[in-house]
């Protein structure tokens, strides 16, 4: 072999260099895909959501899009003050990670389509798709816009992937009607707003909102709607027709999308035509009244999947991105750094976490309607409960006539089952001023107080009934309670009434309609004092030797262990959500009332009853595990502590709930 020359050596070091090069250029390259790979765009996603049962329906639309997706979500809502108070809270309270979630005031934009005339069942809200230019951020160039009845079944970034397929004046991204509509002649007279063929259906739409603004969007579809409106008077289909109409004069505007991103199941489409195998689907559209009992021959299927979503554990969904680390905000910073700081080799560890964990709540989980008196004397009951204790709903309402604030602990499919009983009943579904408010489960114990605090918070008079599920109150308690508010001057002193409690281990009993008639029960041995042969310190204070004769109120001192039902105003204090599960969590909130100064005053002609059940599940490891009255006693004993630091006093040591008692 020869010698390699010096040309030789000065090439193969010019070609090492040069490979050196071309490395650090591959790596630089690698090392930019791998930026991007490791810092997703976000998508950002445009609803519009109006009232109690579109912001259920909503609350699955959006799991299913958190199942599959793996880029950050920028969620837009337009929605009304409902909708708005509904959804803040359970995103603020589900903390999904890389989710943000912005809210515009539909009731600012009705005066923007009011005029329009419209048939469809979604009313002026169906119409406010047509204002998203004017609505949205400026500086936002594209979103996706869905109807609340909708069910992804792969990544939403797939479909914001086909904005890069748009080319020259193309803005919108819809997918063709699959019904006869716009074709018309569906019956006799029948004249659909003009459409480019069969017409695209805007349950699913692709916005280029930057190129939309440049070419007068508003202005547009304006013109467009009223001279339409001089022949066709109203719309049927709200925004749909308007925006069929508009395509129909300017077809250039629409990119034409796959019809598997809008597959319409009502009994009056095509769909089945749109695809061959139902795996093949990306987002199906419930775009009927009937929803899931269209016809269709794979009906079951999506039913199924529409299901699965419905029921999902939404707290499975808290998971982190891969690779996207989220902005955690400061509630979730806080929560966090108080987390690390509890130590994980407390023997009552897991119940210390459990006064910060965060439970995923769906306020006024169905319709709700009040109209405050004008007297300012009326009273919300109270309460709080879990899937065992539904039945006790119907009884309840017909015990009391006023308003009812219920936090309900579920999981997302004993939700389900729960409306699907509240929707079969004729006594709930007869009352309108009960707010069922959904707590999620998550953790170990039950959390009793948080429940409350719930269930409290979202009082909407002057007044509320502090009660248990268990417990039906005398016929006539409501009245009874508004006429006190007056004779007793709750308005201006703090007082804390308290309603005697008794308790039948009878299934069925006839109830006492009067409280002579409760007096002759008493006797009889039908009734008997709440807890009187198990935990007389709960209820002794009440000093129902007093009250069989009592005409008046009368006023009554707190002592140890006291735990009364009472009524007190608005403004009272919360419950220490310290306390979960069972044991000491009546005793600390009716201990605060006293600390702060509140006087029990006993009413003379109120009465309620406790109802038999079997035990809690909590009672029973209240009584099987040492270590939990062990926690229990500690955080008991820290608790007078707080109280002592907070008010200025030591109050004596209590003894331990006894473990007999049968919640």
């Amino acid at each position: 072999m020869n010698a390699p020359t010096h040309n030789h050596c000065f090439l193969f070091l010019l070609l090492s260099q040069f490979t050196v090069i071309l490395c650090s250029l591959c790596c630089a390259h690698l090392s930019f895909l791998i930026a991007l790979s490791f810092s997703p765009q976000t998508i950002h996603v445009a609803i519009v959501c109006a009232g109690y049962n579109a912001s259920r329906d909503v609350v699955t639309l959006v799991k299913s899009v958190l199942f599959h997706r793996r880029n950050p979500l920028h969620f837009h809502f337009i929605t009304d003050s409902i909708a708005q108070q509904i959804l803040s809270s359970l995103f603020h309270t589900w903390m999904v990670p890389a989710v943000r979630v912005d809210f515009y005031d539909a009731d600012e934009l009705k005066s923007e389509v009011s005029w329009i005339p419209n048939k469809h069942y979604s009313g002026i809200y169906g119409l406010m798709k047509l204002v998203l230019t004017k609505t949205l951020p400026s500086d936002l160039q594209r979103v996706i816009v869905l109807d609340t009845d909708i069910t992804f079944a792969t990544d939403i970034a797939e479909l914001w992937a086909v904005f890069h397929k748009f080319k020259g004046n193309q803005v919108l991204g819809l997918v063709e009607n699959q019904s006869d509509w716009y074709l018309g002649n569906l019956w006799k007279n029948h004249r659909p707003w003009p459409a480019l063929g069969r017409g695209f259906n805007t349950g699913v739409i692709l916005l280029l909102l930057d190129r939309l603004r440049k070419l007068r969007w508003e202005q547009m579809w304006r013109l467009t709607a009223e001279r339409e409106l001089m022949s066709m008077l109203s719309t049927s289909l709200a925004d749909q027709d308007i925006f069929n109409a508009v395509i129909k004069q300017n077809p250039f505007l629409v990119h034409q999308l796959p019809c598997f991103w809008n597959v319409q199941l009502s009994d009056h489409t095509r769909s089945e035509k749109c695809y061959k195998d139902v795996s093949d689907l990306k987002v199906i559209h419930w775009n009927s009244p009937k929803k899931l009992r269209v016809k269709n021959k794979h009906v079951e299927f999506f039913r199924n999947l529409y299901l699965t979503f419905l029921e999902y554990d939404g707290n499975l969904l808290r998971r982190e991105l891969f690779g996207c680390p989220s902005e955690a905000d400061h509630n979730s910073e806080n929560l966090q750094k108080t987390l690390s700081e509890l130590d994980e080799d407390d023997p009552c560890y897991e119940f210390r976490r459990e006064r910060f964990t965060v439970h995923r709540t769906h306020l006024y989980f169905l319709h709700y309607e009040y109209k405050p008196s004008s007297d300012n004397t009326d009273v919300t009951l109270v309460a709080q409960l879990s899937m065992d204790r539904l039945q006790m709903l119907e009884a309840i309402c017909k015990h009391w006539e006023g308003p009812i604030s219920l936090a309900l602990y579920l999981s997302d499919a004993e939700a389900q089952q729960f409306l699907r009983y509240a929707q079969g009943s004729e006594v709930l579904m007869s009352r309108g001023n009960v707010g069922y408010h959904i707590v999620y489960k998550e953790g170990q114990f039950y959390p009793v107080n948080l429940l409350r605090n719930v269930a409290m918070r979202h009082v909407n008079t002057p007044y509320m009934f502090l009660s248990d599920i268990d417990f039906l109150p005398m016929y006539s308690l409501y009245e009874y309670l508004r006429k006190s508010v007056v004779q007793l001057d709750m308005a201006n002193t703090k007082k804390a009434l308290v309603v005697p409690a008794f308790e039948t281990l009878r299934y069925r009993l006839s109830y006492p309609k009067s409280k002579a008639e409760l007096l002759s029960q008493l006797d009889m041995g039908t009734l008997f004092t709440f807890r009187y042969h198990v935990w007389t310190k709960g209820h002794a204070p009440t000093n129902f030797a007093k009250w069989r004769t009592a005409t008046t109120p009368y006023r009554v001192q707190w002592e140890a262990d006291f735990e009364p039902y009472v009524m007190v105003r608005r403004d009272s204090p919360e419950y220490d959500r310290r306390f979960v599960g069972f044991g000491w969590n009546k005793v600390a909130h009716i201990m605060e009332l006293d600390a702060q100064e509140y006087e029990f005053v006993v009413l003379p002609n109120a009465f309620m009853i406790h109802m038999p059940h079997a035990p809690s599940f909590d009672i029973t490891k209240f009584r099987s595990n040492k270590q939990y009255r062990v926690c229990l006693k500690t955080l008991k004993e820290e608790f007078q502590q707080n109280m002592s630091r907070r008010y200025g006093f030591a109050p004596p040591l209590r003894t331990l709930i006894a473990p007999t008692l049968n919640y």
